[in-house]
């Protein structure tokens, strides 16, 4: 997975600590929706500030077009100092004479969090202005956003230009995490792919396919892979774009590792109250669509799942928000804690089921990071880890 440092490597008492973080949560009425995020990166944050150093924080939040006031920093900075128990101080820029002068006024042990990156125009295009002005902040750079680090930003791969980098332990956690599932996994190895559309996941599935003993497919994007095997979906979502490469997949060698859903809760329209039923995956009515995995399916499923050794679940098996299209990602969910076995949930879906579900402290591994984790499974490099190697030699 490529050589870079770590804070075991780098002396951090009396140095100014600029932290990319992940704290990209849900925000409703003011207040965080969901602190799983911040909750990951707080042992990075306290353990820095408790050795001594100024602790610089940034992170992106939402995807902003402006300024807009529901994408400032404060709910965030808030719950931080709630459940870290130190203050937090918000900045309202994320570079500029204004941050420069806070940032020198700060101490050791201090805390400042940095208005959203993507408030400034040239994160997204990783402008090396903004870079030079995020390394001035600081002596060293950590990144420790696993939910970023495939995206080549100014705030995750830019700032690695100009600052001594190092890897936070939430991103060294993740991609061991990852790397054990592309690196010799235990046997039998079972990936559980669920969500909208087939399109995401189609690298994954090329990926993995080689190396897993059974891919259980539901959600969304399981009628895409019914409708490539020739059943007719009724009014389900299907992305007709992709029956070619799908049907190509599901031709190959391994193409018979893939599980489809047998029996699918079927409903008569898009809605929490709306009429359903269970059916055949072949007897789905016309105008009726696919919100979920049957029982027979979720049972099918979660005795797969209990057993395999290792197990990789992205993706919900239906709409689990609604409680009549969630019984199969509970199945699912209740399978993956009763396997004894390594286990990692990634994506903020099936993360929000477990955690719906009260069940997040039971697996092995649950990922801060949908994308990255998917992109690290389909073989690719990070940008964000490939930024930084070049400070594994010590220059």
């Amino acid at each position: 997975m490529g050589r870079y440092l770590t804070l075991d490597d780098v002396e951090v008492a009396g140095k100014r600590v600029l932290v990319r973080a992940d704290l990209n949560v849900p925000i409703s009425s003011g207040s965080v929706e969901d602190d799983f995020r911040i909750r990951a990166s707080l042992p990075t944050i306290s353990r820095l500030r408790e050795a001594g150093a100024t602790v610089v924080v940034c992170s992106h939040l939402g995807r902003p077009k402006d300024r807009e006031p529901e994408f400032r920093m404060g709910p965030v900075a808030v719950r931080l100092a709630e459940i870290g128990g130190f203050p937090v101080r918000r900045l309202d820029s994320v570079v500029g004479e204004e941050v420069e002068v806070s940032v020198a006024a700060a101490g050791p042990g201090d805390v400042l969090l940095l208005e959203n990156t993507r408030f400034e125009p040239g994160e997204t295009r990783n402008d090396a202005d903004l870079a030079k002005g995020l390394a001035a902040l600081a002596d060293l750079f950590v990144l420790d956003a696993f939910g970023s680090a495939h995206r080549a930003h100014a705030s995750t791969v830019g700032v690695a230009d100009y600052l001594r980098s190092v890897a936070g332990p939430l991103l060294v956690e993740e991609v061991e995490a990852f790397a054990s599932l592309l690196v010799d996994p235990p046997h039998p190895f079972t990936v559980v792919l669920g969500g909208a559309k087939v399109s995401d996941k189609l690298g994954v599935i090329k990926s993995l396919l080689p190396k897993v003993d059974m891919m259980l497919i539901g959600g969304g994007m399981c009628f895409t892979l019914l409708r490539a095997e020739g059943y007719e979906i009724g009014s389900s979502l299907v992305e007709e774009d992709r029956l070619d490469e799908v049907k190509e997949v599901l031709a190959s060698a391994f193409g018979d590792r893939v599980d489809l859903p047998d029996d699918i809760v079927v409903a008569d329209r898009f809605a929490a109250d709306a009429e359903q039923e269970v059916v055949a995956r072949n007897a789905i009515p016309d105008d009726w669509m696919g919100l979920d995995i049957g029982p027979k399916t979720a049972e099918v499923f979660a005795a797969a799942i209990r057993g395999s050794r290792a197990v990789f679940w992205n993706g919900p098996m239906g709409v689990f928000e609604w409680e009549q299209f969630r019984s199969g990602t509970e199945a699912v969910a209740r399978a993956l804690i009763d396997h004894p076995g390594f286990t990692v949930v990634g994506g903020g879906d099936s993360v929000a089921a477990l955690r719906m579900l009260g069940l997040e402290r039971e697996v092995s591994h649950l990922s801060t990071g949908g994308g990255a984790g998917l992109e690290m499974l389909e073989g690719k490099t990070l940008p964000g880890l490939a930024a930084l190697e070049r400070w594994a030699d010590g220059s």
